[in-house]
């Protein structure tokens, strides 16, 4: 299929992650490609791209879109086990890591997936097929205090509370299987004079689709694998979409760059404070207004990059 969504800051992630064309470079959020197949181009046959994506039928369509390059290779797993895929691999460091989280290109563009809150369809939301969880479990099943922190946690809902409600109030009725449903529920849990910023559902169905694919939970750690992965100068960009994302990655990165926090008159650190790396980008870099125009999942995007420094150890 050809996707309709373009990737989020292409050039500013290849150019993010200073491609040497005999390198070893992982895309861990492989999706539709699109950021794949700039690095591969930039890559000789003696470079090496690693493919990653839990979505297995994400993975059989990049794999098309990328035919006409050999050196790629492609693994269905969760970027969360970096560093088992790798030793999978029998591949010790790599030069580059791209992580693009969030719902991907592929998911969007495929509405029977239950990610998108238009149209009618299956509530699941799985970015992986072959796990159990799914968002209709979630709706149907979670205690309604539960519900309404999630969503609010996830979703930064301000009216959780209401929609958890509504959503148990509804299930007793009958069970909620589709994405129609629930967003019918959210609709009327939102006053109409607040309806005005985006789609009421948004929010919402991101919290669910987080809580169903534990998308913050394990992030501070992944981007922590990720960096001990990295050869001397490889570097780390990863683009986030929302706040909680954007926390994780940014506090790893200060966490990972590290602070002596000796008295400034001593000749010498006796702090012990290490550091694996520099954050290259002291603000995020966001998307430019003429790609905002043109993607609208730009907007919330922000990159972050960090380089590794193996000998500030």
């Amino acid at each position: 299929m050809e996707f309709k969504h373009k990737p989020v800051m292409l050039m500013p992630c290849i150019d993010g992650l200073e491609i040497k064309k005999d390198g070893i470079y992982v895309d861990g959020t492989l999706g539709g490609a699109g950021h794949s197949i700039e690095i591969a181009k930039r890559l000789s046959p003696k470079g090496k791209l690693i493919g990653i994506d839990r979505d297995e039928e994400a993975l059989t369509a990049a794999q098309e879109k990328l035919k006409d390059f050999s050196n790629v290779i492609y693994v269905h797993d969760n970027h969360d086990n970096i560093k088992e895929i790798l030793e999978n691999l029998e591949i010790e460091k790599v030069d580059g890591i791209l992580l693009d989280l969030g719902v991907s290109s592929y998911q969007l563009d495929e509405r029977n997936r239950g990610f998108s809150y238009l149209g009618e369809n299956k509530l699941d939301m799985r970015m992986d097929k072959t796990q159990e969880l799914t968002a209709e479990t979630v709706v149907n099943t979670y205690e309604e205090k539960e519900l309404a922190d999630i969503i609010y946690q996830y979703g930064e809902e301000r009216f959780s509370r209401q929609i958890a409600r509504n959503i148990c109030k509804q299930r007793e009725k009958e069970k909620i299987t589709t994405t129609k449903q629930l967003v019918e529920i959210i609709e009327n849990s939102i006053p109409k004079s607040k309806q005005k910023d985006g789609h009421p559902a948004k929010r919402t169905f991101q919290a669910i689709r987080i809580e169903v694919n534990n998308e913050i939970k394990p992030l501070y750690n992944t981007v922590m694998d990720c960096i001990d992965c990295l050869n001397d100068k490889g570097r780390l960009c990863i683009i986030t979409f929302h706040s909680l994302e954007d926390r994780a990655v940014k506090n790893a990165y200060i966490e990972a760059q590290g602070k002596c926090t000796c008295p400034s008159d001593l000749p010498y650190c006796v702090c012990g404070a290490k550091s694996l790396g520099k954050i290259i980008t002291r603000k995020p870099i966001i998307a430019n207004e003429e790609e905002q125009l043109e993607n609208s999942r730009s907007k919330s995007a922000k990159l972050r990059i960090f380089e590794r420094r193996i000998n500030q150890e």
